[in-house]
Formats: C-alpha cells, sequence, structure tokens
C-alpha cells in the first residue's frame, strides 16, 4: 500500500510535490513590446520637467508665476507626480513581459502564481481611457492664454507635454495585444 501512494500522500512529506508548469506563453507582437517601451519614454520629459522645478529652477514660469511652486507642498506634489507617472509608465511593460504572465518570485505569498490576465487587462484599460481622456485636450496648449509663462516656457511646456497625448492610446493598443495573447496562451493550455 505504502508503494502505491503518489508525491502528494506521502506521510512524512519529505518528497516535495511538484509545481504544475505553466502553459508555454505566446511571445508579444514586436509593436506591442515597442509601444510599451515608448509609453515609459512618453512621460520622462515632463517628469523631469517638473523635477527641476522641485530644485527650483522656473523651468519657464516667469519669476511671479514660479512662486506657487516654490513651496515645500507644491515641491512634494511635483516629486510624487513625477515618481507615480514613472512608475506607472513602467508598468506597461508588464503587458509585454513574463512577470505580466506570472508573479515574479521574490514578491512574498504571491510570487510564482500565474497573473489572472483581468487582473492585468481591467486596470490596464481603465488607466488607457482616463489617460486618453485626461490628455485629449493637450493639442490646444497653445490656444490658451498662459500669463504665468515666459514665451519660451510656453512653448517649452507645450511641446514635452504633447507626447502624453499618446499614453492613453498606446496603454489601449498594448492592452488589447496583452488580453489577446493570454487568451490564446489560455486556450492552448486547456487542450
Amino acid at each position: 500500500m505504502e508503494r502505491m501512494r503518489t508525491r502528494k500522500e506521502h506521510p512524512t512529506g519529505s518528497t516535495p510535490t511538484p509545481t504544475p508548469t505553466p502553459a508555454p506563453s505566446i511571445p508579444p507582437p514586436r509593436w506591442a513590446v515597442r509601444a510599451a517601451q515608448l509609453i515609459t519614454l512618453l512621460a520622462l520629459p515632463t517628469g523631469l520637467w517638473r523635477l527641476a522645478m522641485v530644485c527650483g529652477f522656473p523651468s519657464g514660469y516667469t519669476e511671479a508665476g514660479f512662486v506657487p511652486f516654490d513651496t515645500p507642498g507644491s515641491k512634494l506634489w511635483m516629486l510624487t507626480l513625477s515618481v507615480a507617472c514613472e512608475l506607472l509608465a513602467l508598468l506597461s511593460l508588464g503587458l509585454v513581459r513574463p512577470w505580466g504572465e506570472t508573479v515574479p518570485r521574490w514578491i512574498p505569498v504571491i510570487g510564482g502564481r500565474p497573473v489572472r490576465p483581468l487582473a492585468a487587462v481591467v486596470p490596464a484599460a481603465a488607466g488607457a481611457l482616463a489617460l486618453t481622456a485626461i490628455w485629449a485636450a493637450m493639442p490646444l496648449w497653445w490656444t490658451y492664454p498662459h500669463t504665468d509663462m515666459t514665451p519660451t516656457g510656453r512653448l517649452l511646456v507645450g511641446v514635452i507635454y504633447q507626447p502624453l497625448v499618446l499614453w492613453g492610446p498606446l496603454l489601449g493598443a498594448v492592452t488589447v495585444s496583452y488580453y489577446r495573447r493570454t487568451r490564446l496562451t489560455r486556450r492552448h493550455a486547456d487542450r
């Protein structure tokens, strides 16, 4: 009877239970990888611009226009916003990297487990919609008066913020690619 037991049923527990191997994933399309990489670069210029303001550079504002940004609370907000935006942009890489399908082992409790596709797709799709709505009016930047900025500063800020218009649509496209790819992987695993 003892010899007929499987590894899972072994009473001493000396033999480890084999872990199920995840189904081989379908690699992401090259355009999706490039789009995810581009997303991380889109947020960088605005983050660097805000960090310059945190360091005390007016970054295109007039002396009077910079006063509201030269407070500890404003500096903390700009620093937090810069870091948060870049971290959120970096999360888009999870949609094209293995850690977007299997939680890295170094993460406590859930490390090594497969990521449920909807746990990535729903927040990414919501983020894509929100970012598209937030930045939709950015192309109109130059039609609004900016009396608190120098003419060069107005041009600079307009130029470095324009790429953010692409963040939402690119994230949406990468999210759709991730969903399709993981759905196909699940279908192959079910066979």
